[in-house]
């Protein structure tokens, strides 16, 4: 359902502070924290090169990792890092520390499929996508990779709800109040045409 786990290979670092910080950095390493289960944070230090690759491939903030910390193997899921604004490389991660059994709040994206089966979309309706992410509180090891949306059948003016959504078991959106809209098909601005040819621009 979610992304393969992967494992990193990190040390704990005696000092902090932005001096500190500063020297990683130079010598290819970020700082990071590992925190949560009712246990102290761990300072560590982490391989950019190994962590901007993870970050780019897609999935980062909704994958279990396992970070090995001087031979203890700790489970984690990243719940932030910063991106130096200029030069895009990682500059710090904050990981949660996780067990088979914790419950953790996730923003999981959003993919659309079977536009080409939309009435709605095929007469020039366009996807108003309200949501790219849906938060969700779901178990450690039941994270999914995305939520799936059909759009097969939907016309102009239908919505997509969250309650349309097949969640992961045990999962739960964070808002709980109301059936939230995910998704709408709307006109476009001039009107959904039957005939789309040489129409101009409204």
């Amino acid at each position: 359902m979610s992304h393969a786990t992967y494992e990193l290979k990190a040390e704990t670092r005696e000092r902090v502070g932005k001096g500190s910080s500063r020297e990683l950095r130079r010598n290819g390493l970020i700082p990071a924290v590992i925190y949560g289960d009712k246990q102290a944070p761990v300072s560590i230090a982490l391989s950019t090169k190994e962590v901007t690759m993870k970050i780019h491939a897609g999935g980062f903030m909704t994958t279990v990792a396992t970070i090995d910390v001087n031979g203890e193997k700790i489970r984690v899921l990243p719940k932030d890092y910063q991106l130096d604004p200029v030069r895009d490389f990682t500059m710090h991660v904050d990981f949660l520390r996780v067990s088979k059994d914790s419950q953790v709040t996730v923003e999981v994206p959003v993919h659309f499929e079977n536009e080409e089966k939309s009435p709605g979309l095929k007469a020039g309706g366009v996807l108003n996508i309200v949501r790219h992410e849906v938060e969700l509180n779901v178990s450690a090891n039941d994270i999914p990779e995305f939520l799936s949306v059909d759009l097969s059948g939907l016309k102009v003016g239908d919505a997509v709800h969250i309650s349309n959504i097949k969640l992961p078991k045990g999962a739960t959106p964070v808002i709980a109040d109301r059936d939230f809209t995910v998704a709408t098909i709307v006109a476009p601005a001039g009107g959904v045409k039957e005939e789309a040819e040489g129409d101009a621009e409204a």
